[in-house]
C-alpha cells in the first residue's frame, strides 16, 4: 500500500497558487450555472408544455394548404389558434405573443388545381406580432383554461391598431412567444411552432375544398352562407 505523502510546507506557498486557480474556476463555473438558471426563471419553465388544440382539424386544412383571407380591414382566422399551457411558475408574470413569420422566400399562385412557387417573395413578406390582450397576466390564468388567439385580424394594409399585415400569395406560420415579464428585466421563455397551422395568405380563396372546409367547420361562414341562400 502507498504512503500518501504531505506535500513539504516550505513549498506552500507556490504550490497552493495552482490550487487556488483550480478552486476559483470552479466557483465561477458555478456561478454562471446559477445565474443561467436565474435567466431561465423559475425550474417549473424546464417542463413547460404548449398543445395545440384542434390540432386534428388544422391537419385536415394543412393536407390541402391552408389559405386564410386577408382584408383591407381585416379578417379573423379560421381555424382559431388556440393552446393549451402547463408548466410555468403560477406566481410569476408573463405575455403571449404570436409572430407571423414568412414560410420561404417564395410568392405563390394557384395553377391547374395546386400551389406552385411563382418567383421570390415580396421585400416585405415579414408579418407583424400580435400580442394576447390577457398579457401580462400570472402563470396560473395562462394555465387555467385554454388561451384562445381569436381576436387576431390579418390585413393586408397597414392600419394599426394590433392588426397583422400579410402579403396576399405569401406563406406564413404563427410563431408562439412566451415572455416572462419581471419588475427589471424581460426574457423570453419559449418559442413555440405548429407546422400544420401554416397557411398561404389570399384576397379570395383559390381552391374549393379550402372553401367547402371553412364551411363545413366555421360556424360563422355557415351562418352567412345559410343567410345567403335565404
Amino acid at each position: 500500500m502507498k504512503e500518501e505523502v504531505p506535500p513539504d510546507a516550505s513549498a506552500g506557498t507556490s504550490s497552493s497558487r495552482p490550487a487556488d486557480h483550480c478552486v476559483s474556476r470552479l466557483l465561477s463555473a458555478v456561478e454562471s450555472e446559477l445565474q443561467a438558471g436565474r435567466e431561465k426563471g423559475d425550474p417549473t419553465e424546464r417542463r413547460l408544455r404548449v398543445t395545440l388544440e384542434d390540432s386534428q382539424l388544422w391537419r385536415k386544412f394543412d393536407d390541402v394548404t391552408n389559405e386564410m383571407i386577408v382584408t383591407k380591414s381585416g379578417r379573423r382566422m379560421f381555424p382559431v389558434l388556440k393552446v393549451s399551457v402547463s408548466g410555468l411558475d403560477p406566481s410569476a408574470m408573463y405575455s403571449l405573443l404570436l409572430d407571423f413569420v414568412a414560410s420561404d422566400t417564395c410568392r405563390w399562385k394557384y395553377v391547374n388545381g395546386e400551389w406552385v412557387a411563382a418567383g421570390k417573395a415580396d421585400g416585405r413578406s415579414q408579418g407583424g406580432v400580435y400580442i394576447h390582450p390577457d398579457s401580462p397576466n400570472f402563470g396560473a390564468h395562462w394555465m387555467k383554461a385554454v388561451v384562445t388567439f381569436n381576436k387576431v385580424k390579418l390585413t393586408n394594409k397597414v392600419n394599426g391598431g394590433g392588426q397583422i399585415m400579410l402579403n396576399s400569395l405569401h406563406k406564413y406560420e404563427p410563431h408562439l412567444h412566451i415572455v416572462r415579464v419581471g419588475p427589471t428585466h424581460h426574457h423570453l421563455v419559449s418559442k413555440v411552432t405548429f407546422s400544420e397551422t401554416q397557411f398561404i395568405a389570399v384576397t379570395a380563396y383559390q381552391n374549393e375544398e379550402i372553401t367547402a372546409l371553412k364551411i363545413k367547420y366555421n360556424p360563422f361562414a355557415k351562418a352567412f352562407l345559410d343567410a345567403k341562400e335565404r
